[in-house]
């Protein structure tokens, strides 16, 4: 687990995921790469760690097809990824038999390190609870361990066992981390969500997956437990930041009914267009910083 070294930074970028909303933030960053942006720090929570290791590598249109067309495999998600893997949504075919050195659609690890950019995946220990920060740097051709452990959706996917412990999804433990990036030195920070900045979680849709998650990881059902209250108090707190010039949110104003594992494509290519043209608001941002 790296720790990226403090220095002076201007604007950071924070990509919170959620599933395959994740689509609208893949659009954002698509934008970033056709505006020629360039953060000084990154990190991705959830769906999100695998957006912004693609917009580093420059690879275009890469986190589309996984949301658009590679979803709908029975493989991805779904009865048969359950069969074959255990989990509704299998990490290890998407960030292993897909992006892998020598898979279908893999992850120019090389172009992430050659951009150099300090950036962090975030995890939770399933265990404990804490807060896990990964080094893009940690990332190679044949290991996206990093990846599948931000990812891994509680419920919907068995914690990650990885380096002899196990992870899931950051969302639970540190869903908005923006006080981890202001702490890396950023001075403005780019917020990408994947609802509107008006939605606030409600802690009775969390209560099931914390019952089930009980028995075998009590910490990671307390998560669960305040899921809603963390991730509120952080949506609230960069809008206070916004306000005041910090940050930037860039949002949908509109989701048109897509949860986190809803696979319609024509609603996902429909959210990525949306965040590819509210990526226009990045470019201003920048220049102001």
């Amino acid at each position: 687990m790296g720790t990226v070294a403090q220095g002076p930074r201007k604007v950071g970028l924070i990509d919170v995921g959620g599933g395959l909303r994740g689509a609208y933030g893949a659009g954002v960053l698509d934008r970033c790469i056709d505006d020629g942006i360039r953060f000084d720090y990154c990190i991705g929570v959830s769906a999100g760690s695998a957006n912004v290791a693609a917009f580093l590598a420059g690879q275009k249109g890469r986190n589309l097809r996984f949301y658009a067309d590679y979803s709908a495999r029975p493989a991805f998600m779904g009865l048969g990824a359950l069969r074959a893997s255990g989990s509704f949504l299998d990490v290890e075919y998407v960030y292993g038999t897909l992006s892998q050195e020598d898979g279908e659609d893999p992850l120019d690890v090389a172009a992430v390190r050659e951009a150099g950019v300090p950036c962090e995946l975030v995890a939770t220990d399933a265990r404990t609870g804490a807060a896990c920060y990964f080094d893009v740097a940690e990332l190679s051709a044949g290991d996206l361990g990093a990846i599948k452990a931000s990812s891994s959706v509680p419920v919907a996917c068995k914690p990650y066992r990885w380096r002899g412990r196990e992870f899931c999804d950051g969302g639970l433990s540190d869903p908005i981390p923006l006080r981890r990036a202001l702490g890396a030195g950023c001075e403005r920070v780019v917020v990408v969500l994947t609802r509107p900045k008006a939605f606030r979680r409600k802690a009775l849709r969390d209560k099931a997956a914390a019952r089930l998650a009980a028995r075998e990881h009590p910490r990671m059902a307390e998560l669960l437990e305040l899921r809603a209250s963390t991730y509120n108090a952080q949506l609230d707190y960069a809008l206070v930041l916004e306000r005041s010039g910090v940050a930037l949110v860039v949002a949908p104003d509109d989701i048109e009914g897509m949860g986190t594992l809803t696979r319609d494509r024509n609603k996902i290519v429909a959210l990525y267009a949306k965040g590819y043209a509210d990526g226009a608001a990045i470019a201003p941002f920048m220049r102001r910083s």
